[in-house]
């Protein structure tokens, strides 16, 4: 039986010279406590080493892979081939299939292999002579490292730390060109103040500034490479009639190195644009493709690395930037924000104001999904982020246009219109039109009004309050009139009745209208009443 077994060096194929002790796997490790002992059970075969480590490490993730790589082929080929009767030990099962698959050799992997290999690895500087234990340990060592890197698929195009500290700069580079381009416009605006309207691009300012100094030189100046005919003209026409002051040749000088720098700062953004989109499509081409190298590279430096945003939830990616607005809103109790950094993706920024919280939803859900595939996953093409751009934008062209559907029951099928039903309004017909005799005559409905008014007013408590109080009132008045003469009694009731009359006329009309002419009446009969009284 032969051996396979794969160090940081090399492979090594060992014979094995009495198989009997296999067979014993709980005390296999006894026959390894010393290299004679293990000697005598192993016999070095062949080793081939390996050049270097990148060929190690072709080599290790072939077989982490369970792959058959070029070099284990050369080497089997010439060592294994030659004694095809014998079989081969192994420790991998898949890479066993793949051997028998292309070699044709019978590969065996049991547990008594695996400890074998455990075994072997114990006594591994014995069994491998020629090989110095510190080379051994440094190639293990760089291996390990190299395995790692390849595992976490950590590579130096992959490094976002550039993209973090470009966009950074990139920032900064913005805010430093719109303080010169500001402070340039003042200065310049003493002396030629029409300028600044006719030129509203800052670096075509900067450069005809530059090239032309003084005002009175742009007659004779050619800016026909800086700027459009119309406007060149304009400009000529406004140096002519212009306003401004006089200023010497020194200030000139010093505004023109100005726009000097004002003019090699852009130079140099447009220089790191160009390398933060080609950076952005080397490590995340599929969060570029949803919302941009510009919105991209600031979620990853938002997050700190595409890992740590990788990590992170759609809902969080939909709202990150706006962590301020979010606290406050939690605090207050209010509605919390829709969109962080996501709104100046152009999906949002394409649509209208009522479906820019759908959309950005919809794009981070869709952008965590790509992030997490640019981190993670294997393969560096941009096909998924094209795919669901293309969903989205399709999503956006329904929302606008066509207005939502109503989405079946399953999320899987097909969105369904409802089916349009023509719904008319029916009016049954009124019979009671036909009569013309009265079912009821005007005085009996007078009355029944008159009646309902009455219990109205005999349920509410203020009306029960008044009696009471009269009643009192009355009795006391009659025993204090008891003594008196009898014509007296008679103009008292007389008087009690008159008031009594009012009282009664002011619930009537709290009951129901009166009709002028009573009204009438009663202003006839105080003024009797009066008329009495003074006799």
């Amino acid at each position: 039986m032969l051996v396979l077994f794969e160090t940081a060096a090399g492979y090594a194929i060992f014979k094995v010279l009495d198989e009997s002790k296999l067979q014993e796997v709980d005390s296999l490790y006894k026959e390894f406590e010393t290299p004679e002992k293990a000697n005598k059970i192993l016999k070095l075969k062949h080793f081939e080493k390996f050049q270097d480590t990148t060929e190690a490490l072709a080599a290790a993730t072939a077989l982490v892979e369970g792959k058959l790589g070029k070099s284990l082929k050369k080497v089997l080929k010439k060592v294994v081939a030659k004694e095809a009767h014998e079989q081969l030990a192994i420790s991998d099962a898949k890479l066993g299939g793949v051997i028998k698959e292309k070699l044709d050799l019978s590969c065996v992997h049991s547990p008594a292999v695996a400890e074998l290999m455990r075994c072997i690895r114990s006594q591994m500087e014995a069994l491998i002579s020629g090989l110095p234990p510190r080379e051994m340990s440094a190639m293990s060592l760089g291996l390990a490292h190299s395995l790692s890197r390849y595992k976490l698929k950590f590579s130096p195009d992959k490094v976002d730390t550039m993209i973090v500290q470009a966009i950074s700069l990139l920032d900064d580079l913005d805010k430093e060109l719109n303080n010169y381009n500001m402070r340039c416009r003042e200065w310049y605006g003493w002396h030629f103040p029409e300028l600044g309207k006719v030129v509203t691009d800052n670096l075509a300012y900067c450069k005809t500034v530059r090239k032309v100094g003084d005002r009175t030189n742009v007659a004779t100046t050619d800016l026909s490479e800086i700027l459009p005919e119309e406007i060149e003209a304009e400009v000529k026409l406004a140096a002519e009639i212009s306003m401004g002051t006089e200023v010497s040749e020194q200030d000139i000088g010093n505004i023109r190195h100005l726009c000097d720098q004002v003019i090699e700062i852009s130079e140099y953004r447009a220089q790191l644009y160009d390398y933060l989109k080609n950076r952005m499509m080397a490590i995340a081409p599929n969060l570029t493709v949803m919302v941009g190298e510009l919105v991209g590279a600031r979620l990853v430096s938002h997050a700190g690395s595409l890992l740590n945003l990788a990590k992170h939830p759609a809902s969080t990616v939909q709202i990150l930037g706006a962590e301020k607005a979010l606290f406050r809103a939690l605090k207050t109790r209010k509605d919390t924000p829709k969109y962080g950094l996501i709104y100046h993706a152009s999906l949002v920024g394409q649509t209208t104001a009522k479906n820019k919280g759908k959309i950005s939803r919809m794009l981070a859900a869709k952008t965590a999904l790509a992030i997490r595939y640019d981190a993670l996953g294997e393969d560096t093409n941009a096909e998924m982020g094209v795919e669901n751009r293309a969903k989205l934008e399709a999503r956006l062209r329904q929302l606008e246009e066509r207005g939502i559907r109503r989405i079946s029951g399953t999320g899987k099928a097909m969105a369904k219109a409802d089916k349009y039903q023509h719904k008319s309004e029916v009016r049954i017909y009124d019979p009671s039109g036909d009569s013309t005799i009265p079912s009821t005559s005007k005085k009996r409905k007078f009355e029944e009004v008159e009646g309902e008014t009455s219990e109205q007013d005999a349920e509410t408590p203020v009306a029960k309050s008044k009696k009471p109080k009269k009643e009192p009132v009355a009795e006391e008045q009659e025993d204090e009139t008891a003594a008196e003469s009898p014509k007296k009694k008679k103009k008292k009731k007389e008087k009690k009745a008159e008031e009594e009359e009012p009282e009664e006329a002011k619930e009537e009309e709290e009951e129901m209208p009166v009709s002028e002419p009573t009204e009438k009446k009663k202003k006839k009969k105080k003024k009797k009443v009066k008329e009495e009284d003074d006799e």
